[in-house]
């Protein structure tokens, strides 16, 4: 790879981004059906265009500015280069969490979930690495960012690598602490991180993403489509039911936003609160360096409660929604699910702060229970709309 024509190439396609998308792939057309077929593609169509898709471009956006933001920080060490990169690095990491109601997809079928999110970072790994002036090169050389991700570990990489290097006790990290491996360490990590956003959001977007994350892509010969084949993500499931979709029918498609939705809510329920709650494994705190586990938490349901109600905040058409769709159906249900929703919302904005210093307080159990109820109503919804 010769990452000088990386470079060169990124900024020329910045630069006839508003006018250029031909890196991508085109969409497929859709033809138009009617009655029940009609509504159910208008719900997926919202989810991909509404939630899917504007959560994984911030998300995108996001990790490329903490890239640039950690560079400035690695040649101008100050407090306030820290400060800033702190919160550039939370608002990436608030847009993640807020996708993890649709980890189905590229996130799972690319392993980038594990990839960028593992808990807890191997601290000793970390000091190894820290005493290996050879891995530092490496990671401090043109193409840094594919070093990182081809020869570090899951428990070396993502988020919480680069939260350790930021954060101390719930801070940003003072910048005397910080040294120049750490940050060559940091920038290597967050461009893996970046390349592997931009995946994602490459592969629901398909030609409606940016070309200079199309042609990254294609650099670094990273599959973005399903099975190889020529749908994106979403135009896989918005051509649910017809040849070449994955989804047999356009109902499938629907269950299977609900079953992300239960997926993500069992797992912050028996797994990011329930393992440490419980005494199964006290290590297993998310964001602990930033303090962060309870707003991980509630941006975690917030994805579930965007992908029911219509589309992300300031998106939102409850009528082309699932929770639309099983009003019709069952307007108890429907209501059950939006008092789980918000109930398991309220339960984790009230969990003792912070998590990791209050993991076997009482409010952590009501929370775990609070998502249990959620995922269940959620599995009632799913098998109440089967035969619709």
């Amino acid at each position: 790879m010769k990452h000088l024509f990386r470079t060169a190439m990124l900024v020329t396609a910045s630069l006839v981004f508003a006018v250029s998308f031909s890196a991508c792939k085109k969409d497929k057309e859709n033809s138009n059906p009617s009655g029940d077929d009609a509504t159910k593609l208008a719900i997926i169509n919202q989810f991909v265009n509404h939630t899917v898709s504007p959560t994984y471009t911030k998300l995108a956006a996001n990790t490329e500015q903490l890239v640039n933001d950690l560079k400035t920080l690695k040649t101008n060490m100050t407090q306030a280069n820290v400060d800033k990169t702190c919160v550039t690095f939370l608002e990436a990491r608030k847009w993640w969490e807020m996708s993890e109601a649709f980890l189905f997809g590229a996130a799972s079928d690319f392993g980038i979930d594990p990839h960028i999110d593992s808990w807890p970072l191997d601290e000793d790994a970390f000091n190894n690495l820290m005493s290996s002036p050879s891995m530092i090169a490496a990671l401090d050389s043109e193409d840094g960012d594919v070093v990182a991700g081809e020869q570090l570990g899951n428990a070396l990489l993502g988020f919480h690598g680069i939260e350790y290097v930021l954060f101390r006790n719930g801070a940003p990290r003072p910048v005397a602490e910080l040294t120049e491996d750490y940050m060559i360490y940091a920038v290597a990590v967050a461009g893996d991180l970046r390349n592997r956003c931009f995946q994602l959001e490459v592969s629901w977007l398909g030609d409606n993403a940016p070309a200079s994350h199309c042609e990254l892509m294609e650099e670094l010969e990273f599959n973005t489509t399903v099975n190889g084949g020529d749908y994106s993500y979403g135009e896989n499931i918005q051509n649910a039911g017809k040849a070449g979709s994955t989804y047999p029918t356009l109902t499938n498609a629907l269950q299977a936003i609900l079953d992300g939705s239960i997926d993500i809510s069992d797992e912050v329920g028996t797994s990011k609160i329930g393992k440490p709650h419980t005494g199964e494994d006290p290590t297993y705190v998310e964001s602990p360096y930033s303090q962060k586990s309870i707003i991980d938490f509630y941006d975690n349901i917030t994805s579930i409660k965007n992908a029911y109600m219509g589309g992300n905040e300031g998106e939102r058409d409850e009528s082309k929604s699932l929770h639309a769709f099983v009003k019709s159906a069952n307007s108890q249900l429907d209501s059950r699910i939006i008092d789980a929703i918000n109930n398991a919302l309220a339960k984790i904005n009230g969990m003792a702060a912070p998590f990791v210093n209050h993991y076997t307080d009482p409010t952590a159990g009501e929370a775990m229970e609070a998502c249990q109820e959620l995922s269940d109503v959620l599995a009632e919804a799913k098998d109440a709309i089967k035969d619709l």
